[in-house]
């Protein structure tokens, strides 16, 4: 199965994360911060029995205004 990931700068480091599953990591570079992830992605599915993971086809990045109290 092809996961889905976004990488994205935040402050000094760069934080990657699975659209597929709930599990990010980070790196001092891009490169880092996808092998770390790869990392944890094996660590959290080998705890999961062979579970359905959802496949996702066509992320897009779409802005969302938010305004809190």
């Amino acid at each position: 199965m092809v996961f889905k990931n976004v990488v994205w700068k935040e402050g000094k480091y760069y934080v990657s994360q699975c659209l597929n599953v709930d599990v990010s990591s980070f790196g001092e570079t891009r490169e880092e911060a996808l092998a770390n992830l790869d990392e944890a992605l094996e660590l959290y599915l080998e705890d999961k029995k062979a579970a359905k993971i959802p496949e996702v086809k066509e992320p897009r990045i779409v802005p969302l205004n938010f305004r809190y109290a």
